[in-house]
């Protein structure tokens, strides 16, 4: 069979919105040359749609016109490696998921423990959180809510004191094993992220005896979350 015929065969197979490259079609590899060809040629018939160097999606349309890929897709490489987690969709989008903002951002953030240079593609800005901690697809709800704390005060449309409430609201829902998991995540990252968990977990009665003693006990953290919203502020030097 010609090449240029299985690869239309192939992309014909695809659902739409799905992000491929070169590696995903089932071609030879002495042929790659020929398949990037049938691939350009087929973008340039509009068949297909480039999302970026060597990347390409089969475009769906509904009645307000033609839709990008889900912003899972455009940034899957960056998420799964040979059936394996290497990262996990963070920021703006996944705190809304969490009721911490309205807003909606042409930027993706991705969690990853490999520091990369933020990068477009389509519409879409990539950027990237360097994860202090392994990347587990079980931790990963607990790594957002961590990742919350972290840019507490970058959250767009909150203010730190709206983000704590709700995040005191998502943390109580968790399981005394999440809770526990969430302990041991969070002293991977910086201090006044631990400083903010133990506050909302000792307002919730859960012992936090050990995480206290990872901070330094003159340090202050300049958070401006008011003691109102969460009384234990003053336990854990925030100010």
């Amino acid at each position: 069979m010609v090449i240029r015929d299985k690869v239309r065969q192939e992309i014909d197979r695809m659902p739409e919105g799905v992000v491929v490259s070169a590696s995903d079609f089932d071609i030879p590899r002495q042929y790659r040359a020929t398949l990037i060809k049938a691939l350009n040629q087929f973008e340039y018939a509009g068949i297909i749609k480039r999302i970026s160097k060597g990347r390409y999606y089969k475009p769906r349309t509904s009645r307000f016109g033609e839709l990008l890929p889900p912003e899972k897709e455009i940034v899957r490489d960056f998420l799964e490696k040979d059936g394996n987690t290497i990262g996990y969709i963070t920021g703006t989008r996944a705190f809304a998921s969490l009721a911490l903002t309205t807003q909606i951002s042409s930027v993706i953030m991705v969690g990853t423990n490999v520091s990369r240079r933020p990068l477009s593609r389509g519409q879409y800005r990539i950027t990237f959180l360097l994860q202090p901690n392994r990347i587990v697809k079980d931790d990963i709800p607990l790594l957002v809510i961590l990742d919350a704390l972290r840019l507490i005060k970058e959250i767009p449309g909150s203010t730190t004191d709206d983000a704590i409430a709700q995040m005191t609201v998502w943390i109580k829902g968790l399981s005394e094993t999440d809770r526990k998991r969430l302990l041991e995540l969070c002293r991977a990252y910086k201090p006044y992220v631990r400083a903010q968990l133990g506050a909302i977990l000792e307002y919730l009665d859960f012992p936090v005896e050990d995480l206290l003693e990872t901070l330094n006990p003159v340090s202050r953290y300049k958070l401006g979350i008011s003691s109102t919203i969460l009384p234990t502020t003053k336990n854990w030097n925030i100010v």
